[in-house]
């Protein structure tokens, strides 16, 4: 998540060539400078896809591999984010989650560094409906390396955003197990969120030149703390420009989804990957997030690691917003709407 103690205006590849079965099925071969962590990703993957439904040790398995020391932090243009991308790509190939262009990857430049998305398409079946869109994101990146604490250099970013791009990982792999959406999906990690919102500006700009119909987009952010004395298990950014969360909540039959004050107070709807959808694509597009400003102290610190993660929560979180992703997917019409401003 970018900087929000303080308002500022400004927001928040090299690309896998080939055919992207041959780049799974050969993972042994160099598809990135290979490293001895590369047989544990392929490990970690194939359990956490025996039973192609969310659960908790998938969750933990994934997670600990994203913050894992190795990935340095998972900072925009280095081996560590492509790691990180690399294995985000092999849980799309093997839970059936195609690639949306040529490949999974989306690149463009930024700082003389080359970054890149990472894009899933899940067809939809209705005949009609499945010319509109869906997308659920999150962040991938984080800022590498922070300030030294007790010896510590690596900001491994658990919570931010790890936890939001497992999120994505986990209800891409859901998803493409079902198979039933009537709407088409799109699965879209992004990086150099942490630079000013770069890569989710780059594909939202690019589908709309490509004239993309994004019926509405969601976003995962900081979900791995749950909130305190709160009736709703998360909170919805930019709450009030939509009827989303109604929605939602309908949809789940729960409440899901509801209001924190801190997060209009602050602007986080205007500091997440949301946004430039928002602004890009004049649609509904919000962020979903637990981090309310009491419940986790280690933002941007050495210390956002996997061991103060609640993975119960976390897994419980993404298992009750299936049903309201599920309704906005298969809804015969466009029910979710920006509300007048």
């Amino acid at each position: 998540m970018r900087d929000f103690f303080i308002f500022r205006p400004m927001t928040k590849s090299t690309l896998i060539t080939g055919v992207i079965s041959l780049m799974i099925a050969l993972s042994s071969c160099n598809l990135t400078q290979k490293s001895v962590d590369d047989k544990n990703a392929d490990e970690v993957l194939s359990a956490s896809q025996h039973n192609s439904i969310i659960s908790e040790a998938s969750v933990r398995s994934n997670m600990e591999y994203l913050t894992a020391d190795d990935l340095l932090g998972r900072e925009t243009g280095t081996e560590g984010i492509e790691k990180a991308a690399v294995f985000i790509e092999k849980a799309f190939f093997a839970a059936g989650v195609k690639p949306y262009y040529t490949t999974y990857r989306d690149s463009f430049e930024v700082k003389e560094r080359t970054g890149y998305n990472i894009v899933g398409y899940i067809e939809g079946t209705d005949p009609k409906l499945k010319n509109e869109f869906v997308i659920i994101g999150a962040h991938y990146d984080h800022i590498g390396l922070g300030k030294v604490v007790d010896g510590d250099s690596i900001a491994n970013g658990a919570n931010d955003n790890a936890a939001g791009t497992v999120a994505v990982m986990e209800l891409a792999k859901q998803f493409a197990s079902e198979n039933s959406n009537k709407r088409s999906m799109l699965f879209i990690l992004f990086s150099a969120e942490e630079m000013g919102l770069v890569g989710a500006r780059h594909i939202a700009t690019r589908l709309k030149n490509e004239n993309v119909p994004v019926y509405t987009m969601l976003s995962f952010e900081m979900i791995g703390v749950p909130m305190k004395d709160k009736d709703y298990l998360a909170y919805l950014t930019g709450y009030e420009v939509s009827n989303l969360a109604e929605k939602f909540n309908q949809y789940a039959s729960e409440k899901v989804l509801g209001f924190l004050p801190q997060a209009k107070q602050y602007n986080l709807f205007q500091r997440s990957d949301n946004y430039p959808f928002y602004q890009e694509l004049n649609i509904p597009a919000q962020t979903i997030s637990t981090f309310d400003f009491t419940n986790y102290e280690f933002y941007h610190h050495v210390s956002d690691e996997m061991q103060h993660m609640d993975t119960a929560h976390m897994t419980r979180l993404i298992e009750s917003v299936v049903p309201g992703i599920r309704g906005m997917t298969n809804s015969a019409e466009k029910e979710i709407k920006l509300t007048e401003q």
